[in-house]
């Protein structure tokens, strides 16, 4: 937030002055990929993901992060889906093997939420 107002204030003495300011766009903050964690942290790695990740190092974070069955309140990939997969595109595709099932795909978090809380998938 502090460098934002900063950034404001500066508009305000800059020559020539700015007119359109920089706004803060705030969202919900996600909790830490290995779990327990309040949010991410930039000062252990695996313990976010960052924009300049690759997508090998992406998928490497999420299958490493924590996500004991059942549990929806302290989840990152449960959390994952919810804030950024269904805003982004509206559904989840579960992909599971055939001996398991199949693949399922979710167009509701609160089916897949609820599906997980029971320990179904």
């Amino acid at each position: 937030r502090k460098v934002n107002m900063l950034a404001r204030e500066y508009c305000d003495v800059s020559k020539p002055k700015r007119k359109h300011k920089p706004i803060i766009l705030s969202h919900h903050m996600l909790s830490g990929l290995k779990g327990g964690d309040k949010k991410m942290s930039k000062s252990d790695p695996m313990n976010a993901i960052f924009m300049n990740d690759k997508e090998t190092e992406v998928n490497s974070k999420i299958k490493k992060s924590f996500c004991e069955p059942g549990n929806i309140k302290n989840n990152p990939p449960m959390e994952y889906i919810r804030y950024i997969v269904f805003p982004s595109f509206g559904e989840f595709t579960l992909y599971r093997k055939d001996r398991d099932g199949g693949n399922k795909v979710y167009t509701s978090y609160e089916v897949l939420e609820k599906e997980f809380a029971e320990e179904k998938i």
